[in-house]
């Protein structure tokens, strides 16, 4: 079990090595992206269920 988890591990760091990390620069950027895409995104649901909403109290009265 102990040179399972040894091989594993070993393999991991291995992998890592090879991935390809952002800079600081394109994570910030990324993450400004990210921020803005879901806001929009929440705002846009936000206004389709209150204009729902809204239609459907409409015809229940």
């Amino acid at each position: 079990m102990a040179n399972k988890l040894s091989r594993f591990l070993s393999e991991v760091k291995s992998e890592l090595k090879k991935v390809s990390w952002s800079t600081k620069k394109e994570l910030i950027g990324s993450t400004g992206i990210v921020i803005v895409t879901v806001s929009l995104l929440a705002l846009f649901i936000g206004v389709v269920d209150f204009v729902i909403s809204r239609l459907v109290n409409l015809v229940i009265r």
